[in-house]
């Protein structure tokens, strides 16, 4: 079956002023780089934009600007993370009015339950959000990062009770990915993030595409743009010149955050990074090594 939603799409860093709110020139220039890069859609609002620390109005704000900056021209993700199912569809609906073409949904802040009852409040917001809007709709699976992951068998149940639920946005191994996308046996458009790290291997295990962070999106839509093209040695090739970066930034959440974004403001000619609080501190050497990949990218396409 025909995707419509497929391969690189970068997910935004929060960018923060000195007063200490969200810049919105930087935030547009983000975009406007991105598509620049290469990227086939854009996503917003995930672990990489810091949603925890926005307030309802910033994350509109953020679809928003985003939207206007796309101008229609790729799909627009945007992840939704609130506490309840009818504040969670409400969002979806909200999102769906600024411009976003699909949602993924987090979890509900609740850890341990029974995997029956995260099903139930996926199915949950599914039912409410489809009473009012048709726009599809997927989940992030990400165990590792937000505690709460669904099994291969709990995604397919959720996908086959509600017919918008068509997207996963996983956290996995590529061995991982490729044994969900077995099971869903066509039913669910499968993205993969982890800042891209297994890019050929998720391509080749039947992934849709990729939702990583910016800082080389630019070359990982170049990868993606080869595999499909057939020129897997140059898209390999390519790979392993992101791979020190990626493997560099993927030690967890808070050190991309500090050092990825850093690349990102430096290849995108954004300045220095303000931080919003709780933030890691980046060390003298940190901050050598992330200077070292930027240095060895150059700038972003169009910066």
């Amino acid at each position: 079956m025909p995707r419509p939603f497929h391969g690189i799409y970068p997910i935004l860093y929060a960018f923060f002023g000195a007063d200490g709110r969200l810049d919105e020139a930087a935030m547009r220039r983000q975009v406007r780089l991105c598509l620049a890069g290469g990227a086939h859609g854009l996503a917003v609002l995930g672990l990489a934009t810091e949603v925890n620390k926005l307030s309802p109005a910033e994350k509109r704000d953020v679809v928003r600007w985003s939207a206007e900056e796309i101008a229609g021209r790729v799909p627009l993700a945007v992840t939704v993370a609130e506490a309840t199912a009818e504040d969670a569809a409400r969002f979806v609906l909200d999102a769906e009015a600024l411009g976003a073409s699909w949602c993924i949904l987090q979890p509900p802040p609740v850890r341990g339950l029974p995997e029956a009852e995260y099903v139930a409040w996926y199915g949950q917001v599914a039912e409410m959000v489809a009473r009012r809007s048709a726009i599809p709709l997927g989940i992030q699976n990400a165990a590792a990062y937000i505690g709460v992951g669904l099994s291969s068998a709990g995604v397919v149940a959720l996908a086959q009770r509600h017919p918008n639920v068509t997207l996963v946005k996983a956290e996995d191994s590529a061995v991982d990915v490729q044994r969900l996308v077995e099971a869903a046996g066509g039913r669910l458009t499968v993205f993969n993030g982890r800042a891209g790290l297994e890019l050929p291997d998720c391509l080749r295990a039947g992934c849709a595409g990729m939702i990583p962070a910016p800082e080389c999106a630019d070359v990982q839509a170049r990868i993606y743009d080869l595999m499909k093209a057939g020129d897997v040695e140059a898209a390999e090739a390519e790979y392993r010149r992101i791979l020190p970066l990626i493997a560099f930034a993927m030690q967890g959440v808070a050190m991309f955050l500090c050092y990825g974004k850093r690349v990102t403001a430096w290849r995108m000619g954004l300045g220095e990074v303000v931080e919003r609080a709780p933030a890691l501190a980046p060390t003298p050497f940190g901050l050598e090594c992330a200077r070292r990949y930027a240095q060895a990218l150059g700038p972003y396409p169009g910066a």
